[in-house]
């Protein structure tokens, strides 16, 4: 995977907090702040995907029965 070089400014005791960490991880502080970022990502989109089913279990009944309304006003026709 090709790298990209990024600076950013952090207060000197992240800084050394994220050095001591990432040594004590056996990692560069880059590839620290990549596990950390992928963390968050990853935190981000099971919780994300954890309340569309909160909100698919708490409203179903009134998507099903929206889906049985349409379907029979869009259903075949007498004729």
């Amino acid at each position: 995977m090709a790298k990209t070089q990024k600076g950013w400014r952090v207060d000197d005791e992240i800084a050394e907090l994220a050095t001591a960490r990432a040594k004590d991880r056996g990692m560069s502080v880059g590839d620290y702040i990549a596990a950390l970022v992928r963390e968050d990502v990853d935190g981000m989109r099971r919780r994300g995907l954890e309340a569309a089913r909160r909100f698919l279990d708490q409203h179903q009944a009134l998507f099903d029965e929206i889906e049985e309304t349409e379907g029979a006003e869009t259903g075949p026709r007498a004729a």
